[in-house]
């Protein structure tokens, strides 16, 4: 039950990525696919860190579908989290000449 958050949001992760790895297309060689693809795996296994973290710590008081959207807000944040701190990052190191 603690995995049906993820479950819920591997469409939104698998556009975001997607559009990750797509754009900017012009500079796109090896090194920054390896790169992007580092990224990509990182955030997803933050973000299920980060959904068991919020799945487990939600108030003893909460009901089952509110361990359900913290889980969820928290992946879903670790997942944007990695990716905004990447872009600016992969602007700088693949910067064209």
């Amino acid at each position: 039950m603690q995995f049906l958050s993820l479950i819920l949001f591997l469409p939104t992760f698998f556009v975001m990525g997607a559009l990750f790895l797509l754009f900017p297309r012009e500079t796109a060689g090896g090194r920054r696919r390896v790169f992007d693809l580092f990224v990509l795996a990182l955030s997803l296994v933050l973000s299920i860190f980060a959904m068991l973290w919020g799945y487990r710590h939600s108030g003893p008081d909460a009901g089952a579908i509110w361990k359900q959207v913290l889980a969820a807000l928290m992946a879903y944040g670790a997942f944007v989290l990695v990716g905004a701190i990447a872009l600016p990052l992969r602007a700088r190191l693949f910067r064209r000449a």
